[in-house]
């Protein structure tokens, strides 16, 4: 007598398999039924917890061919309890995209006011800057800014951002700042005399930033209150060692950083 499978749904209707994906910490899926798309941060029996670029959390059950990775339709398993344990955020607190590739760079840039401030933007958000395929490059001043800006001709898919030092009301610098009237141009800054202030004391390992009298060398002042030898490359070192994250700084500058990031992006694709 002939076998017959109790499954009589003919071939051409069956779903095809598809690959079983652990869920491990700091992979990025979406939820087809609700377009929601966010990194794993938890995986319990029966669910799993993605958060998204906002910060904010949504959890799911663990169907059969329930997520998209990459566009492609995947069923999500619990990980084995050795596996490797991807970070979920960036130093700046963004969503981590693992093995993510840097996007090919935009015709847009974000000019950063001083060698020390670029060094801090890098370290904190250049994993962010590469996938969004934005190319931060050092600006010595602001003295001749209306002439950078025009040099540089921002349009609609070439957006400029500008970050400056001790950016306040009635100085020299917002003078030259108000100067640049191009809608596809941002120049903002952050209040310090010198992007030293924006990193957090704490995270130092000082009280506060000494204040150092009108008429000297601001970090040679620095130096000297803080009985640091007066090597201000070397203290800035010391400095940016000591910063690891987006915890590390005053949200004077995070704000601006996170504006000019945004301002850039909405020009266009890369």
């Amino acid at each position: 007598m002939r076998q017959y499978s109790p499954d009589l749904t003919p071939p051409w209707k069956k779903p095809k398999p598809v690959p079983e994906v652990p869920a491990d910490p700091g992979l990025v899926v979406e939820e087809p039924g609700t377009g929601f798309c966010g990194a794993v941060i938890r995986c319990e029996a029966g669910t799993v917890t993605l958060e998204d670029r906002f910060g904010k959390h949504r959890v799911f059950p663990l169907e059969p061919r329930g997520f998209l990775l990459e566009g492609r339709v995947v069923t999500l398993v619990r990980p084995s309890g050795n596996a490797p344990v991807r970070p979920t955020r960036t130093a700046s607190g963004s969503v981590a995209v693992p093995g993510a590739r840097a996007r090919v760079a935009r015709a847009g840039r974000i000019y950063v006011e001083g060698r020390h401030d670029a060094e801090l933007v890098e370290k904190v958000w250049g994993d962010d800057l590469r996938v969004e395929g934005v190319v931060v490059e050092y600006l010595e001043g602001i003295d001749d800014l209306p002439r950078i800006v025009a040099d540089f001709a921002p349009g609609p898919d070439a957006r400029l951002g500008i970050l400056v030092d001790h950016l306040v009301p009635g100085t020299k610098e917002s003078r030259i700042a108000e100067s640049v009237t191009s809608e596809y141009a941002l120049v903002v800054g952050h209040p310090y005399i010198d992007v030293w202030e924006a990193v957090k004391p704490a995270s130092v390992g000082i009280q506060s930033w000494p204040r150092v009298p009108h008429g000297q060398d601001w970090k040679k002042g620095v130096c000297r209150a803080l009985g640091w030898p007066e090597n201000t490359g070397a203290a800035w070192q010391h400095i940016l060692s000591r910063v690891h994250s987006y915890k590390d700084l005053e949200p004077e500058l995070l704000g601006r950083v996170e504006e000019l990031i945004d301002f850039v992006t909405a020009g266009g694709p890369a």
